[in-house]
């Protein structure tokens, strides 16, 4: 079929220039994070197929409120980007939707911002109607009180970042429409959330274990779930290569079976309407008897991401959970840097294509499910209850004593905390 213009204009290569602010402040705080979070930007780049052509960092006591890098070095990036021969300028920071217009009259360029171009990544690889649509929210929801500052990149032909889904409406899309966009898409995700809260409601019932995979983007936690459950999953060395969440059945050495799902990386600087578009799928973690952290042992930033980890688990509410910290791909440092893998809480050091490695994990994991042993006295005529104990536990002895029959088991916290009570009057 014969390519339209709209095929061969979005096809078209963006090359882009990338800017960041560093203020006075950040200077004398944060100069090292800044330093990485601009690297992050260049890999998000990368990610969404952008060619970087160059990087700018400003240094000012403050954002200018109309220019963000102010007007000088403004003039100084139009210069720039002819020589380069550049059409987009990415920014690390965000910005407010009068910097934008301001900018794109400026340079004549597609502006676009951390937040925007996360976004844009984020829209690329949904898969399942739930991501879908909280993506398109998380898009509406920043993109509402930017409409003045986001007339070009609305109106350039053919689309590319920051016109993907929501973005490709034409100009003229009003506050109004964006606002009725925005209510019909809760809707639907508040019955999708309905769905997946009785799904999760009907596992708790059945009192199954659940563990999630948490940890900053790209640490590996797809690999494990893959190499751990046999999962057919995407494992790239990208940026957000999982957006909806996986969950399958993960079978541990005494021969219980769990559910281990995989959820979406954290980063830097996430997107605030992007943590709450996402919270529905990121409740899992809140769902779970214990959090898997899983970190990139060969990240020079490996300590500022577990803190952001940390961060966003506490917005979340699931700070208090049982935490294993995994400190991953271990294969990549040296014998120095492994020592230096420690903390905080329980942790372990492994390779997730190690097979040693992952047995060790299924050990931990089952040495963290435990549970209680019990003893029970059992009337020797109440096969129900009988029967009960050996589908709950694992039943390490039995003896029969008089009418009564003296069984030894092995409950699991969640069992004993769901059926438990039915047998609460014969332990011993």
């Amino acid at each position: 079929m014969k390519p339209t213009t709209h095929d061969v204009i979005a096809a078209a290569e963006e090359r882009a220039i990338l800017v960041s602010l560093l203020t006075q402040e950040e200077r004398k705080s944060r100069a090292r994070q800044a330093g990485y979070s601009m690297e992050e930007l260049i890999r998000l780049a990368e990610t969404a197929g952008v060619s970087v052509l160059d990087t700018v960092v400003q240094s000012r006591e403050a954002a200018d409120s109309k220019w963000f890098i102010g007007k000088g070095k403004v003039s100084e990036l139009r210069e720039l980007s002819e020589a380069l021969n550049a059409n987009m300028v990415l920014f690390d920071q965000e910005l407010s939707g009068v910097q934008v217009r301001n900018l794109e009259e400026a340079l004549d360029l597609k502006i676009i911002d951390r937040t925007q171009l996360i976004l844009d990544i984020f829209a690329r690889r949904a898969r399942t109607r739930e991501g879908i649509l909280q993506v398109e929210l998380a898009q509406l929801t920043y993109l509402l009180p930017r409409l003045s500052g986001h007339g070009k990149n609305l109106s350039r032909l053919g689309g590319g970042i920051g016109t993907r889904g929501p973005g490709e409406s034409k100009l003229e899309t009003d506050r109004r429409h964006i606002r009725s966009r925005i209510r019909d898409l809760k809707r639907q995700l508040a019955e999708v959330i309905r769905h997946r809260t009785l799904h999760r409601a009907r596992r708790r019932k059945t009192g199954v274990y659940q563990a999630a995979l948490v940890g900053y983007t790209n640490a590996g936690k797809s690999t494990l779930l893959k190499q751990l459950t046999h999962a057919d999953v995407l494992v790239e060395n990208q940026l957000f290569a999982t957006l909806d969440p996986t969950s399958r059945l993960l079978k541990l050495p005494a021969g219980k079976e769990i559910v281990l799902t995989d959820t979406v990386g954290f980063i830097q600087n996430l997107p605030h309407d992007l943590v709450a578009a996402f919270r529905a799928t990121l409740e899992e973690v809140l769902e779970a008897d214990l959090i898997l952290h899983v970190v990139d042992s060969a990240s020079t930033m490996r300590e500022e991401q577990m803190e952001v980890v940390q961060q966003v688990l506490a917005e979340l509410g699931a700070q208090g959970k049982e935490q294993l910290t995994l400190f991953n791909k271990v294969d990549l440092c040296s014998p120095e840097e492994r020592d230096l893998l420690t903390g905080p809480g329980d942790f372990m050091r492994l390779s997730a294509y190690r097979a040693e490695d992952l047995d060790k994990l299924k050990e931990r994991i089952q040495d963290k499910i435990g549970g209680v042993s019990l003893e029970y006295r059992i009337p020797a005529h109440r096969g129900d209850l009988l029967a009960q104990a050996y589908r709950i536990g694992e039943v390490t002895s039995s003896q029969t004593d008089g009418e009564e029959i003296r069984l030894t088991v092995q409950i699991g916290r969640p069992e004993y905390e769901v059926h438990g009570h039915a047998l609460k009057e014969y332990e011993v």
